[in-house]
């Protein structure tokens, strides 16, 4: 806002200065050559009476007369309205009738610069003040929400009917206010059921535990006959079959579905997302110098939810992106039954045959991340949704990097 301030005050300085200035040209150079031009012919008509050579005033548009003085008063004083010069030739005096600039022209010019100057200068500062109004003041507003919901907090005021130029920038940040309103009481719940189950399994595991540790005391400290032991070691086994049980129940948890993932399925043409990924990443690509090439197809209606196979080809590309080499992404189509296979190519490093089985395994990365950062969820959420679309997801290791497929299935 300091900047506009004094853009304002600099456009406000340049519009008095254009002011002032045409203002002064007008006062003192604009009727300069007219005021002064019946000097020059009068000069001039002079020097042709001298040279006696004068004919007529034709060629003399401000001098409406020229007169010999014989001395008398009254000829010197008559002209009528007209302003004269005298001027001596050869001896004698002549009188020269003038026409004055009329009084009328210099100030119907400054009426009309200024005029000119206002309504422009008007028009301006309207504009700028527009802009100050509905778009720098309501942006200025606006620019706080990103750091709010950065700091978590999720009730600040959108104000959308007010702001029109800002519309669907709203929208998207109300949008996301929303998803991240979601995902935060989404994070509390799960946070909470799984506290809840560690407590409550911590608290069962303590009554087994505290069994085998009462019956390995009692193996430990009194003579037992084979029989009573072979009771105690089975009352220890069944206690440790307790533990293992609820170990298990802890490791199902762990391994429970922590994403909610929705999908709205239905059908769409499969052109649909493909122009979608080849316009978005063909300036990428060609900006990065990555060979993209976007193989021949049929298209065909496929089942599923599109921005959701939108979303997987983008987590496709930009691991191809991410992990090759930069020199080869290629995008290949084919058919098999009553499916579609998309399969997203890259050259650079594979990974080895022993890390295969876990690329789409959740929080997992592979050898050839390098540098690159990332949670290990990309691929994991991938084969969710395709999972909730009943698409599958294939990954193959190539001579000169990775391929991973997408399944779509059709209609019919």
């Amino acid at each position: 806002m300091r900047t506009f301030n004094r853009i304002f005050a600099a456009v406000m300085g340049i519009i008095l200065l254009v002011f002032a200035g045409s203002n002064f040209y007008i006062a003192v150079y604009a009727y300069t050559d007219g005021e002064r031009q019946y000097r020059v012919e009068a000069k001039r008509l002079a020097e042709e009476i001298r040279d006696g050579v004068f004919t007529d005033l034709s060629g003399y548009p401000s001098i409406v007369r020229v007169e010999k003085l014989d001395g008398e008063a009254k000829a010197f004083w008559e002209g009528g309205r007209e302003d004269y010069l005298i001027k001596e030739i050869g001896g004698e005096y002549y009188r020269f009738d003038y026409k004055a600039e009329p009084k009328g022209g210099r100030s119907r010019l400054f009426v009309l610069v200024n005029t000119v100057t206002a309504v422009l200068a008007a028009a301006v500062l309207l504009l700028l003040l527009f802009i100050k109004r509905n778009i720098l003041l309501p942006f200025t507003r606006l620019s706080e929400l990103p750091y709010e919901l950065a700091k978590g907090n999720l009730t600040v005021p959108l104000e959308e009917s007010r702001y029109r130029f800002f519309g669907r920038f709203l929208w998207g940040m109300d949008l996301l206010r929303e998803s991240l309103e979601k995902h935060k009481e989404e994070e509390l719940r799960f946070l909470k059921e799984r506290k809840t189950i560690c407590l409550s399994l911590s608290h069962d595991i303590k009554t087994p535990l505290q069994a085998i540790k009462l019956y390995a005391k009692a193996l430990s400290k009194f003579n037992q006959s084979p029989e009573k032991n072979c009771e105690i070691a089975a009352k220890i086994n069944e206690k440790a079959d307790e533990i293992d049980g609820y170990i298990r129940e802890i490791t199902r948890t762990q391994k429970e579905d922590f994403f909610d993932l929705t999908v709205e399925n239905g059908e769409f043409y499969l052109s649909e997302a493909i122009r979608k990924i080849e316009t978005y990443y063909a300036d990428k690509l060609d900006f990065l110098k990555t060979e993209f090439a976007v193989g021949a197809y049929t298209d065909c209606i496929v089942k599923g939810d599109l921005e959701r196979v939108v979303e997987v080809l983008q987590n496709l590309m930009e691991n191809a992106i991410k992990y090759g080499d930069g020199r080869r992404i290629h995008i290949t189509f084919s058919d098999e039954e009553d499916c579609r296979m998309i399969t997203v190519a890259n050259s650079g490093d594979a990974l080895s045959e022993n890390e295969m089985p876990y690329i789409f395994d959740s929080f997992w990365r592979g050898s050839n991340v390098r540098n690159q950062s990332g949670s290990g969820l990309g691929l994991y959420i991938c084969r969710c949704l395709l999972s909730k679309m009943d698409g599958e997801i294939f990954a193959a290791k190539r001579e000169d990097g990775m391929a991973v497929t997408v399944l779509l299935r059709k209609p019919f």
